[in-house]
């Protein structure tokens, strides 16, 4: 698989990525056997730009890829995990903390638990109100010194804090939610990026399996599946939605694709600094996935989705209400 570039600093990644909590965490019973046999297969396919986050779990994530680790040469893998909140004795979350002793507690544990000795790719997470950026920022780049982390990002922030981050320490990658669905970094996330040379990393860009057409209700998902909560996928939000996987399963299938490609594929195309990392536990659905790396659809065919995402707009938020409150859209 080509690679991609990931800011000014030289990260290098498979130019699309795995997005690994979907395997210990929100979307159904975990099968740590099957997402082995993902993440080994993944490397021969080379998707070997892996997220994951000390939050999945919490923490059972990182350790699965772990596990992975024990049997795949370090070097063949670029990992990415992600900090920002407070755990208790039982997993619960206490709130977020950006403070630099917390960034110097927090990649102690996600180095333990990778077992491994650095890590390619460190984001915040989530802003911490209470933290000035530059803190936050200028102890992961002490990070960097350090040798534990070789390159830092931030993750749901706006052009405000991009700005103030990046000016403390070079920020390599953005990563945000970006899909056929959810648009909303065009308007001033990306052209920031643009001008300040970093990259963006779109996780969920199948719309958390809604672009894939195979969720046509609430019962397709397993009843401790945390779309369930996600306002997109209720009521008159989700009949709505629909309309937009109409078009893009109309056009997968005139071109002997699945719809799942055409949205990244799609998202490919939006600029050589974009590198999606869709999510899977199975085998079958990474297979697919890789394919659209290299799918090359007829000009006709991008012209109508482009045409039909000009009068699209997705009904319900992308998050709960508390969600939502997480999301950081400083301009």
């Amino acid at each position: 698989m080509e690679k991609r570039r990931l800011g000014r600093q030289g990260l290098e990644v498979s130019a699309l990525g795995l997005g690994c909590m979907g395997m210990s965490f929100a979307y159904g019973a975990p099968n740590d056997d099957e997402s082995l046999r993902v993440l080994h297969r993944a490397v021969a396919l080379g998707v070997s730009f892996w997220d994951t986050a000390e939050a999945y779990g919490p923490f059972t994530n990182e350790e699965l890829l772990g596990r992975a680790l024990r049997t795949i040469p370090r070097d063949q893998v670029v990992i990415a995990t992600k900090f920002a909140n407070r755990f208790g004795p039982h997993g619960e979350r206490l709130g977020l903390d950006g403070s630099a002793a917390h960034v110097k507690a927090a990649i102690e544990g996600s180095l333990k638990r990778l077992g491994t000795d650095y890590v390619d790719l460190y984001y915040l997470h989530r802003l911490d109100p209470n933290t000035p950026i530059e803190e936050t920022v200028g102890a992961m780049g002490e990070l960097v010194q350090a040798g534990k982390v070789r390159y830092i990002g931030l993750s749901e922030v706006g052009p405000q804090t991009i700005r103030r981050g990046h000016a403390v320490f070079p920020l390599s990658a953005i990563q945000s939610e970006y899909s056929l669905w959810e648009r909303n970094v065009e308007a001033q996330v990306l052209p920031t990026l643009r001008e300040l040379g970093i990259g963006f990393v779109a996780y969920s860009p199948i719309g958390r399996g809604f672009l894939t057409g195979k969720i046509r209700s609430l019962r397709d998902l397993p009843e401790s599946d945390w779309r369930r909560t996600v306002p997109r996928f209720q009521g008159e939000n989700f009949a709505h939605n629909l309309q937009l996987v109409e078009i893009v399963d109309r056009i997968a299938t005139a071109n002997h694709v699945t719809p799942a490609q055409v949205a990244l594929a799609w998202l490919l195309r939006q600029g050589t600094d974009i590198v999606p990392i869709p999510g899977t536990k199975h085998v079958q659905y990474l297979e697919e996935n890789a394919h659209a790396a290299a799918l090359h659809l007829p000009d006709a065919a991008w012209a109508e989705l482009d045409q039909a995402l000009a009068s699209f707009s997705p009904a319900g938020a992308r998050y709960s209400e508390e969600g939502m409150r997480t999301i950081d859209r400083a301009a």
